[in-house]
């Protein structure tokens, strides 16, 4: 035997010698009388000689190191180079095999061959501990049997009690309530409260005192399972059967002991306490505390909860009339304020023309011909700077028109003309010609209802209406029965998408470069300037003003290069070459997704421009071919117009109610007429909560404060959002409107104080406060001028870095930490959750 396995060799051969000690008693167990030990060889001899193989070859490969089992290959002149762990397991397991046996049989007959004596002896001991165990095992199976006939007749007994027993558990616990209520000084509400409120109320008010109380819930079920296992082994013992207690001293010779109940009821108590504290959650607390003033009787407070539950369910039945009731009032509420106020009109005595046709097709061109013919017209942007760029070239033209926005009026003397945005519109003024741009924004799930709006109330005698080929058939089924003339226009500057992905470094003369945000457009303008180029900025929060130094600087060649986001692609027209597109995806506000079909097309038609090239280009930096393939795409008919609430929507709720908070929630309940899309609204109820209950909301008219809600500007920057709140504040209280916050220490804070100027001059308007807003007027152009100046003198960009290692990173790297770091931590955090696994 090798030194390396001896340890493991005695082990097997003590578990051998325990085996057959076992198999011995196990032999004797089914035998009357003693056999002889000769009989017992004769028969077990066979199964005795496999004990110790078994025994040995699981001891030795189960105890013994893969070292040890190589060591002892290693002695066996085993070669073990490149042999696998498994293979070394196989080759141990065969050779240990032929290790000498340990003799069983000669070890028995060392104990028991000619020693009868020693033999009847082991005979005896074995017949003794197996009738012991007997005697025990059929102990613990009557104990069972009777422990599940005492379960089941006391889970009967609780059953048909149930009721009495949780009015006394309720008893006790509106008792230790009233306590707890007086003592604390627990201030109830004046109205209904249920003890499950009670229990969330008070156990919120004990976080808010900042020191440590105890869990409400659970203080109360344990009140409740205590009470039951205090009371309940003695209520139980008193309505047993007699039967039991008799059936229990027969099998046992011992009387009922309590620990006996207690143990059978355990289960059943806490099983009982939960449904109690179950029912008592729906219990009102000012039930359960007047009950300590009742002494417990059970009848008396049978009667007491019988009247509690009738009110009770008097009062769900009640409120579920109230409810109902509610609910159909406010369908009521909900028809009449809406009703019928989105359905399209029919025919109207108007005659409509539609423009249809791809970006840069000459479409708002023809429109502007035919309104400066008109004797008066009206030009619908979607863009303010749209409308100025009109409002200019007519002029220029020597066709008087003025210009209306939300931020800014410039009337000019004898103008029958005027260009304004979309939202300025107006049904009750007359105009010969409207002009009604980018209709397709009619889908636009914020501002599409303004077009809408426009298209079905305009009231003139011509309305021409721009938009793009899936815009058609929606603004068709609009217009009904109405006379209609269609207008359509296609390219001649072919566009021809370029095959190889575009790279920064290949940037030339003309190219616009869109991306989709104005963080990205800066980023690639500063890297475009680091270069020598000059560029052109556009971008969506970009003051129109400066907007348009920018364009002029492209378009007279002093800029070379325009960077731009998706606002390059609303009605500019520029002398673009090439369009490159550096991102395939966007935010909308809501998600990062893909581009659109009609998105490509919108920006992809401003390359090429007619008079100037003779074919427009088109790239990608990524996928160029599944690209092309939406830019050739046929687009799906636009489905659904927005709706928005209308003045005579706010007129007719004004009826029932002055609350906007009432109207928003009904605006929310009201179902949207099909094939239409109700506006959000989430901006005029940001607003709102910053107003509602407070002085401003109570002293200004509804109509009024809908209107500073809707003031078109940039709700989410919290500092503007504050600005609007406090010129409210002093438009109630008859002060003078705080002036704009104005600061100018970099690009974004003077951006955030143009728009500031903007805010206080819409205010300046609705007020009428006209000749002041010139005023401010000329402070925004100062504060747009100095805008275009830090963009036309370069960007300058913080450098960006890895923020684990330090190493710069490309601007338009999308992550904060470098592909080294990340990598690197990725292999940290896989070794971590290898050690936590084999721990």
């Amino acid at each position: 035997m090798s030194d390396l396995l001896e340890e493991y060799y005695m082990l097997a051969i003590d578990r051998t010698k325990s085996k057959v000690l076992e198999d011995i008693d196990r032999y004797f167990e089914g035998k009357d009388n003693v056999p002889t030990y000769e009989q017992y060889i004769r028969e077990r001899g066979e199964y005795i000689d496999q004990i110790f193989l078994n025994s040995w070859l699981n001891a030795a490969t189960s105890h013994a190191s893969n070292t040890v089992k190589r060591q002892y290959l290693l002695e066996k002149d085993y070669d073990l180079e490149g042999v696998s762990k498994k293979l070394v397991n196989q080759m141990f397991r065969s050779e240990i095999r032929n290790v000498t046996p340990f003799y069983v049989l000669d070890w028995l007959d060392e104990m028991f061959l000619g020693k009868e004596d020693v033999w009847s002896e082991k005979y005896n001991k074995s017949k003794e501990l197996y009738e012991a165990r007997v005697k025990m095992q059929e102990h613990r199976e009557k104990t069972r049997k009777l422990m599940q006939k005492f379960e089941f007749y006391m889970e009967e007994l609780l059953g048909d009690h149930y009721e009495d027993l949780y009015l006394y558990i309720r008893y006790l616990i509106g008792s230790h309530l009233a306590i707890e209520v007086e003592q604390q000084g627990v201030v109830l509400p004046t109205g209904e409260m249920t003890f499950s409120d009670y229990l969330y109320d008070e156990a919120h008010f004990a976080y808010n005192r900042y020191r440590y109380e105890e869990d409400m819930t659970e203080m109360y079920e344990r009140l409740i399972s205590g009470y039951l296992f205090d009371f309940g082994p003695n209520w139980i013992k008193d309505r047993l059967s007699s039967h039991l207690f008799d059936e229990y001293l027969e099998t046992f010779h011992e009387k009922l002991p309590d620990k006996f109940i207690k143990e059978i009821a355990y289960d059943l108590f806490l099983d009982l306490a939960n449904e109690f504290f179950a029912d008592l959650l729906e219990e009102l607390v000012t039930d359960l505390i007047k009950l300590i003033d009742t002494p417990f009787d059970l009848e008396t407070h049978k009667k007491i909860y019988e009247t509690d539950i009738s009110e009770r369910e008097r009062k769900i039945v009640a409120e579920l009339e109230e409810i109902k009731r509610r609910k159909e009032e406010e369908a009521r509420m909900v028809e009449d304020v809406f009703g019928r106020e989105y359905n399209p009109p029919g025919g109207r005595n108007i005659e409509y023309v539609l423009h249809i046709g791809e970006t840069n097709t000459g479409k708002t061109f023809h429109a502007i011909q035919r309104m400066k013919e008109a004797g008066s017209g009206i030009y619908l942007a979607p863009l303010r700077l749209l409308a100025l760029e009109i409002y200019e070239k007519l002029n220029q033209e020597g066709v008087p028109c003025s210009l209306k926005t939300g931020e800014e009026e410039k009337l000019v003397a004898g103008a029958n003309h005027i260009a304004c945005t979309v939202e300025m519109f107006y049904e009750k003024d007359f105009h010969e010609v409207v002009i009604i741009d980018e209709s397709q924004m009619i889908a636009d799930k914020d501002r599409g209802f303004s077009w809408y709006k426009a298209i079905t109330k305009a009231n003139a005698k011509e309305v021409h209406i721009i938009c793009s080929f899936n815009a058609r058939q929606m603004i068709l089924q609009l217009l009904g029965d109405s006379n209609i003339t269609i207008h359509e226009y296609i390219r001649e500057v072919p566009l021809e998408v370029e095959p190889q992905l575009f790279r920064l470094n290949q940037t030339r003369k003309g190219d616009a470069l869109v991306c989709f945000s104005r963080k990205r457009v800066l980023e690639t303008a500063a890297e475009l300037q680091r270069t020598g180029r000059k560029v052109s900025m556009i971008y969506g929060s970009m003051p129109p003003e400066t907007r348009k130094k920018q364009m002029e600087r492209f378009i007279s060649g002093e800029a070379t290069v325009i960077v731009a986001t998706d606002a390059i692609g609303m009605g500019l027209n520029l002398p673009i070459r090439r369009i490159v597109f550096l991102e395939n995806d966007k935010f909308d506000g809501t998600r990062r997704r893909w581009l659109t079909s009609q998105e490509i097309k919108q920006i992809a038609g401003r390359a090429g421009r007619r008079g100037l090239y003779n074919i427009g280009k088109v790239a990608f930096v990524h996928n160029p071919k599944s690209m092309a393939r939406l830019l050739d795409q046929e687009d799906e008919p636009l489905q659904g117009f927005a709706i928005a609430p209308t003045t005579g929507v706010l007129e007719r709720f004004q009826k029932y109610s002055r609350k906007l908070g009432l109207f928003f929630y009904l605006w929310e309940q009201f179902k949207s007429p099909k094939g239409t899309k109700k506006a959000s609204l989430a901006e005029e109820k940001l607003l709102y909560e910053m107003i509602e209950d407070t002085m401003i909301e109570a002293k200004l008219s509804m109509a009024d404060l809908y209107g500073f809600l809707h003031l078109p500007f940039s709700t989410n920057e919290p500092t503007l959002r504050n600005q609007w709140k406090q010129k409210l504040e002093a438009i109630v209280e008859g002060e003078e409107l705080p002036d704009p916050l104005i600061k100018e220490a970099g690009l974004e804070e003077l951006e955030l104080s143009y728009k500031s100027v903007g805010l206080h001059l819409l205010f300046l308007y609705k007020l009428g406060r006209n000749t002041e807003a010139h005023y401010w007027e000329r402070m925004r152009e100062e504060i747009s001028d100095k805008i275009h100046e830090q963009l036309k003198s370069g960007v300058q960009i913080t450098r960006k870095a890895c923020k684990v290692c330090g190493k710069t990173l490309a601007n338009k790297f999308k992550f904060d930490v470098c592909n080294e770091c990340h990598f690197e931590r990725q292999k940290r955090k896989e070794k971590r959750k290898v050690r936590q696994n084999q721990s």
